[in-house]
């Protein structure tokens, strides 16, 4: 399949390499002896900078592990993960994760979680106040700035987890199903506000999802792993112009293909249930 999207590449668009990940034959096992688990296996992929590619796949496939490794979570058992021409070796600032289950501070206010970063690099507090003040404006939190963590729905948290990262403006954004835990109409909102944000400030963005609809909605590139180990099953351009119509027979189309392989996976992951040889 070939790329025929338009998509926009407005200002500012990193600089060739700045944010280019390249995964080099990437293999992670847990355990070892007879309770080892392979999760992941030979995945070689390069991302290149500006690109917004989906991880998708069923429950066990790898997805979650192989962004943990590339966030610098957890070292990989074989393989190299660069970033920039880097090695992968630990967490860090060119890396920004959000996670499902938000991570925000509840004892500290809206503001308070947005510049926690930027008081962490010693950022002064004029700057800080600028930062936190031009990206709540962009995500809708200038009216929130005050309230606690509790006191916002599930949508409005996520906007906090998200513009948290935006303030210390790392070139790539990793999204471990962030969106997985919300109602369909918030969901469909915050995919429009990634979307704006991606649009605008072009960061790599590499997003697990177990959804295909949301995959394609998003994504210039989708990657499908198989069930454990995980390896790569297919590796396709979205061939749809931006903004993405979900009705539309050529989307509807793009879904029934990647469902074929997803289901595939699926029946094997649900045959291991049965065998009792399932691991999550």
């Amino acid at each position: 399949m070939t790329a025929t999207a338009t998509l926009r590449r407005p200002e500012p668009v990193p600089a060739p390499g700045a944010a280019e990940i390249v995964i080099d034959h990437a293999s992670k096992v847990f355990g070892s002896g007879t309770g080892a688990v392979v999760a992941l296996e030979d995945v070689t992929a390069t991302i290149p900078s500006g690109q917004f590619v989906c991880l998708l796949g069923p429950s066990g496939c790898g997805k979650s592990t192989l962004l943990n490794a590339i966030a610098g979570f957890s070292p990989l058992t074989t393989g190299t993960i660069r970033m920039a021409g880097r090695p992968v070796v630990d967490p860090g600032p060119d890396r920004g994760m959000v996670f499902q289950e938000y991570a925000l501070f509840p004892w500290m206010t809206v503001e308070q979680n947005i510049r926690f970063g930027l008081d962490i690099k010693g950022v002064g507090r004029a700057d800080a106040d600028a930062i936190v003040g031009r990206i709540a404006e962009k995500l809708g939190l200038s009216d929130f700035l005050g309230r606690f963590p509790k006191d916002l729905s599930g949508g409005m948290r996520q906007r906090v987890a998200i513009a948290r990262i935006l303030a210390l403006d790392p070139p790539v954004m990793l999204m471990d199903e962030p969106f997985g835990a919300l109602d369909a109409l918030t969901r469909r909102t915050l995919q429009d506000e990634l979307l704006r944000i991606w649009a605008e400030y072009r960061k790599t963005i590499v997003f697990v999802t177990h959804s295909i609809e949301e995959a394609i909605y998003l994504a210039d590139r989708i990657v499908v792993l198989t069930y454990r180990p995980g390896r790569m099953k297919r590796d396709l351009i979205v061939p749809l112009p931006r903004p993405r119509d979900t009705a539309s027979a050529e989307f509807n189309a793009l879904k029934r293909e990647l469902a074929g392989l997803v289901m595939e996976e699926q029946q094997r992951f649900t045959q291991a249930e049965l065998t009792g040889s399932a691991v999550d």
